[in-house]
């Protein structure tokens, strides 16, 4: 079921990212699942045992809700890799406080209203194209919505409750609309059409955001996010770092893949402790001084860097930085 981990996986070239960050990579393809058998009968599962909390409908190619009405008890309900096209006929679940329809054929999200006591609901990997009909879901807690067809963040104003937001792959254009997801820890949104980091200033508790693969050139207003602790903008088109003084907090900051020359300002990062900046075009030792200032680093990625051609490569960084405890994918010794 839904977790803060899930849909997460290390990615290639040997970078072992954290969970956090390859959950946004993760959703760059649609999943490749093998057909499953198709369940006779909804009605016969359920009459088996009405008095269950938790049921695993997946991977049986079920096209329809429906007899589900005895389940006076359930909390979580799982319908990941099916062929569902419409959310019906689940009025009477009231006591739901997790549902997943991960991996189905839903275009809208609907028919949600009764679920008032629902925290965790995953629609990622379906069709749908906006963000709608769930007002009266208030004890929302997370919100997996990866790789549909959403183009705009939009009527989530009363998820105050919301601690993680996931929307990673989809067709958003711009940061908007997340003023009152004050409550907000995690924020994803990755691999989107996203040119400016903005409208950031409310969620003065956000403490992970990620923005990989979008169109993102510059590092700017996440002053008020004092609390970000891990900060992921790989695949884009950023030149310089810079604007993270406030962010004193951070201890993960991945650049990988985007057009650095340089590495600059992180002095001010004190407790940073893991950098990626693989994939740029850092190509001058005097580039990678500044290292010295950050004795928390314990890993640092440079790889696919003209620097990374030199036959003195680690032993130069480790020079640097004697206190690094990784170096890419090796462990130093």
């Amino acid at each position: 079921m839904a977790d803060a981990a899930k849909d997460t996986e290390t990615t290639d070239e040997g970078s072992e990212l954290s969970v956090v960050a390859a959950n946004c990579q993760k959703a760059a393809a649609q999943p490749n699942v093998i057909p499953g058998e198709k369940l006779s009968s909804i009605e016969e599962i359920v009459q088996n045992d009405p008095d269950c909390y938790e049921l695993d409908l997946n991977h049986h190619r079920i096209e329809k809700l429906e007899h589900l009405e005895p389940l006076k008890n359930i909390e979580r309900l799982g319908f990941r890799w099916n062929l569902i096209k419409k959310i019906e006929n689940l009025d009477t679940l009231t006591t739901l406080v997790e549902l997943e329809f991960y991996d189905n054929q839903l275009t809208k999200i609907e028919n949600l209203d009764a679920l008032v006591n629902l925290q965790i609901l995953d629609l990622s990997f379906n069709r749908i194209t906006k963000i709608e009909n769930l007002d009266k879901l208030t004890k929302l807690e997370k919100l997996f919505l990866v790789a549909n067809k959403i183009s705009q963040i939009e009527n989530i104003e009363m998820l105050t409750n919301l601690n993680m937001l996931e929307l990673g792959d989809n067709k958003i254009r711009r940061i908007e609309n997340l003023d009152a997801l004050v409550n907000l820890r995690q924020l994803f949104l990755g691999k989107n059409k996203i040119a400016k980091i903005e409208n950031l200033d409310k969620l003065t508790n956000l403490e992970i955001l990620s923005l990989q693969a979008n169109r993102i050139v510059k590092i700017e207003n996440l002053e008020k996010l004092e609390n970000l602790s891990e900060l992921y903008l790989s695949e884009n088109g950023v030149e310089k770092i810079e604007n993270l003084e406030s962010n004193k907090q951070l201890d993960t900051l991945d650049l990988a893949k985007n057009r650095l020359k340089t590495i600059d300002n992180i002095s001010c990062l004190e407790q940073l402790e893991e950098l990626w900046v693989n994939d740029n075009a850092i190509d001058d030792w005097k580039n990678v001084e500044i290292l010295k200032e950050n004795k928390s680093l314990k890993t640092v990625y440079l790889e696919h860097n003209p620097i990374a051609k030199d036959v003195m490569y680690r032993p130069k960084l480790k020079d640097i930085a004697p206190w690094l405890q990784k170096i890419d994918a090796t462990l130093c010794r």
